[in-house]
């Protein structure tokens, strides 16, 4: 009795000390959308507790969000657009790319009753994109519209979220929208539009990449390096198998079993996600030809004011972009 007494305070220690010593959770954020599939996946086929990691998702509404949450300390890495990086970085914080996840998949679908055939089309009409800022927006802006004769002033963009688009062609509050993956799809779905233009097509680019912090990956560097792992067994899933891709993620874009659509009537929203896969490029590694693409998105930043360094000088895409395990794992 004496013994058991004894121990109970070294018992009481042990269990308040017990949580401490537990493994950290890896906390990573991403947006509804396809572009961030791959962590998705990851974590419903378990892939990073099969690489050791405890893994927590947190969902943003929008880069801005989840890059201040990086920068914040809230977060240990995120897949999201690469201009929110360098913004960022161009401020002082210290972020740092570390892999990539999927290439530029936005297309723009217009209402059927809208009269719009072709991109310069759209001029007086009303566009649904991301925020301004974004690099759905930076790519919009300067490589779209400028493409087709036209600058933002000739035509209403509204900065919404993928779902309200959406929502807002459904609606008829606009006439067009510029959209990535599996809005895309479910817009043709479920309303009268049509997809007139996809820029993947026409001028490829590295849309998500992994980002970390640089303390982060200072001072996790094998946790950052384990969820590169997971995230690329996940992304050979989506490349290879995307019906089995399909089973884990389509709950999260479609909270239904099965989609209500115009022409086909009721679809199971697995084979919607499906599609939408299929329509998409993931990749883990950034190549030289992307990187130098990033470096045309900073410049195209700059030259909007959305991107400006204390010196003034142009911003060097490679200062953030560190390919360490890429390097490592022969990639």
């Amino acid at each position: 009795m004496k013994l058991s007494r004894l121990l109970l305070p070294v018992l009481a220690a042990f269990a308040i000390a017990s949580p401490a010593i537990a493994a950290e959770k890896f906390k990573v954020g991403y947006l509804r959308v396809m572009d961030d599939a791959q962590v998705i996946a990851a974590y419903e086929g378990d892939y990073y507790k099969k690489h050791g990691l405890d893994v927590e998702l947190v969902e943003f509404k929008s880069g801005t969000d989840l890059i201040k949450a990086i920068v914040g300390g809230q977060l240990d890495t995120g897949v999201l657009g690469f201009t929110n990086a360098a913004s960022w970085s161009s401020k002082g914080a210290d972020l740092k790319v570390v892999g990539g996840a999927q290439h530029g998949f936005h297309a723009i679908v217009v209402r059927d009753d809208s009269g719009i055939t072709d991109v310069a089309g759209l001029k007086g009409h009303t566009l649904a994109s991301q925020k301004e800022g974004s690099t759905a927006d930076t790519v919009l802006r300067g490589v779209v519209l400028k493409d087709a004769g036209l600058t933002p002033k000739d035509l209403s963009i509204m900065g919404v979220s993928p779902q309200v688009a959406v929502q807002s062609l459904v609606g008829k509050r606009v006439d067009a929208a510029f959209l990535f993956e599996p809005q895309a799809r479910i817009a043709q779905l479920i309303a009268p539009v049509t997809q007139i233009y996809e820029i993947g097509e026409v001028w490829p680019f590295p849309c998500m990449v992994v980002i970390t912090s640089g303390d982060t990956l200072k001072n996790r560097k094998e946790d950052v390096w384990k969820s590169l792992d997971a995230q690329r067994e996940a992304i050979d899933l989506l490349q290879n198998q995307p019906e089995e891709a399909a089973k884990l993620i389509a709950s999260y874009f479609i909270a239904e079993p099965t989609l209500k659509t115009l022409k086909h009537g009721e679809l199971p929203r697995e084979q919607v996600i499906t599609d939408a896969i299929k329509s998409q490029t993931f990749s883990p590694i950034l190549t030289p030809e992307e990187r130098a693409r990033m470096q045309e998105i900073a410049d195209i930043m700059q030259e909007q004011g959305a991107l400006k360094t204390r010196d003034g000088q142009p911003f060097d895409v490679s200062t953030i972009i560190d390919l360490e395990w890429q390097e490592a794992r022969k990639l």
